[in-house]
Parts: C-alpha cells; sequence; structure tokens
C-alpha cells in the first residue's frame, strides 16, 4: 500500500479537538477504511509548532522540508492562530427551577435491560416482574427490576447549568500535514 500527503486546517479547543474534528470529519466523507488517503488513518498527531517559529521559514516551506522526514500514518501540525480559552472566573451558570407545592414521592419497581435502559415502570413487584419476563422471554435478552422514588407529578429536576462563554473566548486553528495511508 502507498501513501499520499495531505495539508488540511482545522479548528478546535486545542490541538486535539482539532485533530479529533479532522479525523471524525474524514471518517464521516470518506468511511473508516483504513487505506482511504486522508488524515483519519494517521497514528495521532505531533505539534511542530515552535520548531516551526524557531527555523524562522515562511510556513509551506516549512511543511516542505518536513515532509521527508515523515513516514506513512505520520502527521503533525503549526498553529496558526491561538485558541483564546474561558478567562471568567465562574464559567457557569446555574437555572434554579422552582416549583410551587409541597412533592410526594412514590415508590416504583424499574425494569431495566442489560445496557441500563428503562423499559417500564410499575406500581408493585409483581407487575414489574410480569413486564420483564414477558420481554425477555420475547427477546431473549437479560433484564433487572430496580426500586427507584420517583415524583408523583412534576418533574424531579431542581436546577440546569450551562457553560457560560466568555466573550473573548474563540477555537484555535491549525495546519495539519502528513503522510496517509492508502
Amino acid at each position: 500500500m502507498g501513501a499520499s500527503s495531505f495539508t488540511m486546517y482545522a479548528r478546535g479547543k486545542s490541538l486535539s479537538d482539532a485533530y479529533d474534528r479532522a479525523v471524525e470529519n474524514a471518517t464521516r466523507e470518506y468511511g473508516d477504511d483504513p487505506y482511504n488517503g486522508t488524515i483519519s488513518t494517521t497514528n495521532g498527531v505531533t505539534d511542530v509548532t515552535q520548531s516551526f517559529k524557531r527555523s524562522k521559514k515562511e510556513l509551506y516551506a516549512f511543511i516542505d522540508a518536513e515532509w521527508d522526514r515523515f513516514s506513512k500514518r505520520d502527521c503533525a501540525a503549526i498553529c496558526v492562530e491561538e485558541p483564546k480559552t474561558n478567562s471568567n472566573k465562574v464559567k457557569s451558570q446555574v437555572d434554579h427551577i422552582v416549583t410551587p407545592g409541597t412533592k410526594k414521592w412514590v415508590l416504583r419497581y424499574v425494569v431495566r435491560k442489560y445496557n441500563h435502559n428503562d423499559l417500564s415502570s410499575h406500581a408493585t413487584k409483581g407487575d414489574a416482574v410480569k413486564a420483564a419476563r414477558t420481554y425477555t422471554e420475547k427477546t431473549q435478552e437479560q433484564t433487572t427490576i430496580h426500586m427507584e422514588k420517583q415524583l408523583e407529578k412534576g418533574s424531579d429536576q431542581v436546577a440546569k447549568i450551562s457553560y457560560k462563554k466568555s466573550t473573548s473566548e474563540k477555537e484555535g486553528r491549525w495546519i495539519l500535514f502528513g503522510w496517509a495511508a492508502e
């Protein structure tokens, strides 16, 4: 199998984030074939920003000089726009959810599949066992029954915490280059 060179720009909060996004986009567009000739066939990324700055070369002159040092599946990156991180002292916002009235909790028997997805909720253990047996006999999948306290009415959510973005926060931009397997 051969190799083909690639050069591309990617954005992210960090080099790792930018690389992961580029790989994800290549995989989505070209599939996960290990020889598809895209960045998704590389074995990680190396940051060569400091080497580039020390070299005092033009960007593409530096990249052209780097090709000979690379092997198939190697990828390097140069930061062309530094990311700006959130400098706020508090980086999240809390929205309290107030529901009037008293809360009444009830005991429920919850039937779950082996992967922890809830199938149904019942007032009695007998009803839960019946539902679980029916599901298991139909699908041949294991189920479990758990006791849980649930609110009789309304939601049990009491707050929502959201990320509070800084006005100066922005993603960085990297040029990624290397040899992809094809």
